[in-house]
């Protein structure tokens, strides 16, 4: 057995939150090209990392776990990142086992080589579709005209999805989740969520109220509404 078909950070072994409807592994992969400020999961960054377990520790925990997990979700970090993401994919459907996946989108080439194995998709939208903006979003690396590809294919697929943005209010402001919900709605996007960020540990200035300002924003979320078949928030 390939004990290194993909390098993994960590897995929970139970989640009814990170595939809706479904209970899940969520398996966190090792990697991730982009520097977000806001992230929660810095230990994932380094594609060397330490790897808390191993694809045969993977292997195993699903063999145990059939008949009570109905996916396995590739999350991160960026999955996208591993070059053997779709035979990992391969090889938990084989299982008996739905694949689903978190991602930003980043590169479309391997987003292409996996979309026809996943059921489900959480994207991760970092800012409104400028690329100076999504910059910022992304440490400086994210290239929009790209994340808007991986978008367009995952509409055109018909597969199930959300779209989902952590409101940082470093460097988000109520005009851009506007923004972001004109040209999401504007692609055909149907599921929408605003997520609520809570300062990371290096971050000692934002405010709760800061944080806040997004979901008491009543008129906002009035409009959210509108634009989406689904739209809820995330606190």
């Amino acid at each position: 057995m390939v004990t290194d078909l993909i390098r993994i950070g960590d897995i929970e072994k139970f989640s009814i939150v990170d595939f809706p409807s479904k209970m899940a592994v969520v398996v966190f992969m090792q990697g991730c090209p982009w520097r977000c400020p806001f992230c929660y999961n810095q230990s994932l960054q380094n594609p060397n990392g330490e790897s808390g377990a191993s694809w045969a520790h993977l292997v195993h925990l699903l063999e145990h776990r059939k008949g009570i997990i109905d996916a396995v979700v590739f999350s991160g970090g960026e999955p996208l990142m591993q070059s053997n993401l779709p035979q990992a994919m391969e090889k938990v459907i084989e299982m008996g086992f739905e694949a689903a996946m978190h991602t930003g989108g980043y590169n479309p080439e391997a987003f292409a080589k996996v979309l026809d194995k996943v059921v489900w998709v959480g994207f991760d939208i970092k800012a409104p579709f400028d690329a100076e903006h999504y910059k910022r979003a992304t440490g400086g690396i994210g290239d929009v005209e790209k994340i808007k590809q991986s978008l367009n294919m995952l509409i055109k697929s018909g597969k199930h999805f959300e779209c989902r943005t952590t409101c940082d209010p470093r460097l988000l402001d109520i005009a851009d989740i506007y923004k972001i919900a004109d040209e999401l709605s504007a692609l055909g996007v149907k599921e929408y969520y605003i997520q609520k960020y809570r300062p990371i540990q290096s971050d000692t200035t934002t405010k709760e109220s800061d944080c806040d300002k997004f979901f008491n924003d009543t008129a906002l979320l009035e409009y959210l509404h509108t634009k989406f078949e689904i739209f809820d928030v995330r606190k």
